[in-house]
């Protein structure tokens, strides 16, 4: 029998393209266009209304990249018209690029109040349904000229609107008032559905044939030369096939709009703003038409933002969550980046996001929802669960380059043992249109069939591309119940997880530990000064807290600065958005993160002097210490004079020299090079300013491996297949150049309090000073570095060949540590070649360990030696890159951080040591010797953050958590008394009293637990 579905299958393509599409819109009327060009950045709409304009006719260029104009759109409906659907259709030059990538348009109306927005595949401005005819119709359009930044990852000065010159982008296509043809709208989707379901069923199935037969027939029931006036008919040929019902058995997709926008990433933070007010006036003017729409929509900052710059749109999406068809979804501030935020940080994502929603939405959000970020720390069930979040939902792992997540839905187990139900959506997308293509992919992808009989699909353009379209909404009618589709039910994500669970949750299987990406590896690395801003920003927030906690009891005339904490805190958490702090932004993006870095760190530091200029006078000097553990370290005092001092946990010590311990003896330069020695570590400096040699005293033992030297600093070429910001592919292994050339070695400090070895290396167009520095009476040996990074396209490594042999790598994440093996058995190991640590990353082998600290980089990478014996263990930090795109100058310039090496080390001498290095002794003048505001009483116990409670009751908050991976009791003892102490949920709503004895708060901890305690003082 001869095949004749290549021919119907190409007569219907043809029919689509030239005939039926076009007619969806029959007369057209063009509309008066005027236009004001806004001089610089953008502005309300009061303030547009205000403006002069000018004429403009259609075809002429407009929009230098970044600027903004304004756009009136005037005419009158014909009377012809009347009793049909008419609608304002625009076109302000949409180009070939995806939706969201390119021009964008918000339309008012004639008052300035939002309508709704424009884009590539959301073009119509409804104006009358049905029209009376001779209506007035007076738009206006606000127009961004946002250019096409990521172009085959070329570099481009388009990234900043300091470079991108003044070149118009776009040139205005068309404005018109059309009538809609509904029955030739609905015969497109009718034919679409059909026949992208038709080309997704197997060859053998008699379903497919009868789509096509019907299809054929619909064709010969079209008359293309009057595709208005035939289109009725046509669909009739087609109602069979479209009423047959979805077999008992077929997959089940709850589908939920969506319009997933980054904060920031090819555009910049103001950008988002009007993103989000573009996309958020789509979706609620699209429930007006479909009841059934339920949009789920994370990230309270963008609520944030649309509440203060649309409070029309605001009070519209307040309504839809009143109506169901609103789901605030995702419970954090930001989708941010998830393996570089703090701990802190990590947990007030979700606090600030899930207060937000519950008290400006009335809604309890119970998912972390994260489609897009990359890669998940193994922290976050606890976290999640802690919040009262139930569920959690990633597709990202979808990219994985080598191996396949095994599971779609299952339990995700973290550090500590909690777990939370997981899904990703086997769809493989965010962006979701309901295309045939998509729904069979998902039911022939997902892994727990047999199981499970659900799956989530987010429907929606995103990224400034509008969110859920009418056309979507109808496919979704179409695809309830059709035979050899999936069943389509859109509903909000928490009906999907609540049925998905009581389904399959018993039965789900359990991942435990990270969720790695294998990609995106070098997000670890790059954008080097937004890394260091996130990260002395954190901590310069644990400094300012805790002393505003202690002056608030010390003093009553002092006020705690509630408004200017929460502000920074969201300053801080919307940076941590996952394109600003892993560095895939445009330039624009990074140089306002750096600005506004060194803004928050200068308010910081002055709500921490006035904390401490409160507390009283006690002296002329002390030092502060917001370390929970005590410190013996040498700090400068007055002209850069060392002293040794001894400051409690949590507290401060007046400026005094300590008891210097025997042994300390200071450096000398000797044949072997320079030696370094303050009876605890033995340090030789050899003549190219590495360490060959870092002998441990107190083990008796050389910590390097045998042959090798230490801190050496190895540049690889750095050539990503196709990410340049976020990728580095493991070819970059094959070719790298060591360091050892330098320009100068010399003992630059010998006093027995410190020593200094500095060392200048030049290279290409770079050079880089690294002063090794050996305190008394510390076993950690730090390597200060000062860069002028001027490469391009390389990666700097500092290697440590270490004679340790370890089978795995712990390296510090949020509230705890993670292991990973050393050695490349299987897929999953070698994939893990770039890892991502917090302030420490440390190798042992029984008996003895050696971590590397550093203040501001989370790239790691730990090697076996590649000798043929197998011994020795190398580690090395990824300090800075060179890729060119999004960012065509990234890292480029100066940098400073430190990095160190700590031998012998317990994991809790690990903890201990890299809150000492990221959190540095503070002389202050005038603050009175004081113990510990909180004392954990156990080295594993450590404290995270001390506070006053967000309610402003006056009540202390102090999260802690065990960060040893063990059991431990203790007690938890405070500076004040005590009238009454509560367990608190992460949002420090109160769960149960606090165990107390004579002394203070018995606390007891499982390993990596996390503990939240209100405290009352008397």
């Amino acid at each position: 029998m001869h095949d004749d579905r290549p021919q119907v299958e190409a007569r219907l393509e043809r029919a689509l393209r030239r005939f039926v599409r076009p007619a969806q819109y029959g007369e057209r009327v063009p509309l008066t266009l005027s236009v004001w060009h806004t001089p610089g950045e953008p502005v309300p709409a009061a303030e547009a209304l205000r403006a002069t304009y000018e004429p403009f006719d259609l075809g002429t260029p407009w929009g230098p990249p970044w600027s903004t104009s304004w756009f009136r759109l005037r005419g009158t409906v014909p009377r012809a018209w009347a009793g049909r659907r008419v609608e304002a259709v625009v076109d302000p030059g949409f180009t070939g690029e995806g939706p969201g990538f390119q021009a964008e348009g918000l339309v008012h109306d004639a008052e300035g109040v939002p309508v709704k927005g424009i884009h590539p595949r959301n073009r119509h401005v409804p104006v009358a349904a049905p029209a009376r005819g001779g209506e007035s119709v007076d738009l206006l359009l606000e127009a961004a000229a946002n250019p096409a930044v990521l172009r085959d990852f070329e570099p481009t000065a388009l990234g900043d609107v300091l470079t991108a010159g003044d070149r118009p982008l776009y040139r205005f296509a068309a404005a018109d008032l059309a009538v809609l043809n509904e029955d030739v709208w609905h015969l497109t989707l009718d034919v679409e559905v059909l026949s992208e379901l038709m080309r997704e069923l197997p060859e053998d199935r008699s379903r497919r044939h009868e789509i096509l037969r019907a299809l054929e027939d619909m064709l010969d029931a079209l008359d293309l030369h009057d595709v208005p006036g035939t289109a009725a008919l046509a669909r009739e040929r087609l109602a069979d096939v479209l009423a047959r019902p979805a077999a008992p058995s077929a997959h089940r997709v709850s589908a939920a709009g969506h319009a997933h926008i980054d904060s920031a990433w090819l555009w910049p933070l103001r950008e988002t703003v009007r993103k989000a007010s573009r996309t958020f006036a789509n979706v609620t003017a699209l429930a007006e038409d479909y009841p059934e729409l339920v949009f789920a929509c994370s990230q309270a900052q963008q609520y944030a933002w649309v509440k203060e710059h649309q409070p029309h749109i605001w009070r519209r999406i307040r309504a839809a969550v009143r109506a169901g068809n609103w789901a605030p979804v995702g419970s954090m501030w930001v989708e941010s980046d998830a393996n570089m935020p703090g701990g802190e940080a990590l947990a007030r994502q979700i606090v600030h996001g899930k207060r937000f929603f519950e008290q400006e939405l009335g809604v309890e959000t119970r998912e972390i929802w994260l489609p897009d970020s990359f890669g998940y720390t193994a922290a976050f069930p606890q976290l999640a669960r802690l919040a009262g979040v139930r569920w959690f939902l990633s597709q990202k792992l979808s990219w994985n380059q080598s191996n396949r997540m095994p599971h779609h839905t299952f339990w995700w187990e973290g550090i500590d043992g909690t777990r939370v139900f997981t899904h990703f959506p086997p769809v493989d997308t965010y962006n979701a249109q309901f295309h045939g293509r998509e729904l069979a992919h998902a039911e022939r992808n997902f892994a727990d069939k047999g199981r499970a009989t659900r799956s989530l699909v987010p429907f929606g353009w995103g990224d400034g591309g509008g969110g859920p379209t009418r056309e979507m909404l109808e496919k979704a009618r179409r695809l309830r119940d059709l035979e050899g589709s999936p069943r389509v039910a859109i509903e909000p994500p928490s009906a999907f997880f609540a049925a998905a669970e009581e389904e399959y949750g018993a039965q789900a299987p359990v991942w435990s530990g990270e969720l790695y990406l294998e990609l995106h590896r070098a997000t670890y690395t790059t954008q080097a000064k937004t890394k260091q801003g996130n990260r002395r920003s954190e901590h310069l927030l644990r400094e300012a807290e805790l002393w505003a906690t202690a002056a608030a009891l010390a003093s009553a005339s002092y006020t705690y600065p509630y408004e200017d904490l929460d502000r920074i805190w969201k300053t801080v958490l919307l940076h941590q958005f996952h394109d600003i702090l892993p560095g895939s932004s445009i330039a624009w993006v990074h140089r306002e993160a750096r600005e506004t870095y060194a803004r928050v760190q200068e308010e910081l530091a002055g709500i921490t002097a006035t904390a401490l200029a409160a507390l009283g006078t006690g002296g002329d000097q002390a030092v502060v210490n917001t370390s929970p553990y005590e410190r013996v370290e040498v700090v400068d005092a007055e002209k850069g004079a060392p002293v040794l001092v001894r400051v409690p946990a949590l507290g401060a010590a007046p400026l005094r020299q300590d008891r210097v311990p025997a042994g300390a003896s200071g450096a000398r330069v000797g044949r072997e090079g320079i030696v370094l020695d303050n009876g605890l570590l033995r340090v030789v400096v050899d003549q190219d300013g590495l360490l060959a040699s870092v002998r441990d005293l107190r083990a008796g033992r050389e910590v390097l491996a045998l042959g090798g030297r230490g801190n050496l600093l190895q540049l690889h070429p750095d050539h990503p297949n196709q990410w340049d910001a976020w990728d580095i592919d493991r070819h970059y292994l094959r070719s790298r150049t060591d360091l050892t050339a330098a320009d100068s070695v010399e003992l630059v400090e010998e006093g027995h309090l410190r020593a200094v070895v500095r060392v200048v290396r030049s290279f290409g167009a770079s050079r880089i000073t690294q002063e090794i520095v050996l305190r008394c009476a510390s076993a950690r040996l730090d390597v200060v570095t000062d860069v002028d990074w001027q490469e391009s396209e390389k990666v700097l490594k500092a290697a440590f060949p270490l004679d340790v042999h370890a089978e795995r790598s712990t390296a510090e994440v949020q509230f705890g540590h993670v292991h990973r093996p050393t050695h490349t058995n299987t897929g999953w190991d070698a994939a893990r070649f770039e890892i991502c640590a917090h302030r420490w990353l440390r190798v042992a082998e029984p008996g003895y360990g050696v971590a590397l600290l550093n203040d501001s980089t989370y790239g790691h990478d730990v090697s076996r030696a590649p000798h043929a014996d197998g011994l020795g263990t190398t580690v090395r930090l990824t300090l800075l890159r060179a890729p060119h795109s999004p960012d065509p100058e990234t890292d480029l310039g100066r940098h400073r951080f430190t990095y160190a090496l700590l031998p012998g080390c317990s994991v809790t001498d690990a903890v201990r040591e890299g809150l000492a290095l990221n959190l540095p002794l503070r002389v202050a003048p005038g603050v009175p010797a004081r113990g510990p505001l909180v004392e954990a009483g156990h080295p594993a116990v450590t404290v995270e953050s001390v506070k006053l409670a967000d309610d402003r009751g006056g009540d202390v908050v102090v999260r802690l958590y065990e960060s040893a991976g063990s059991r431990v009791t203790t007690t938890l003892r405070t500076a004040f008394p005590l009238r009454k102490a509560r367990v608190t949920d992460l949002l420090e709503r109160p769960l149960h009293p606090a165990e107390r004895d004579g002394e203070g708060v018995v606390v007891q901890l499982r390993p990596f637990q996390i503990l939240t305690l209100r405290l009352t003082p008397a």
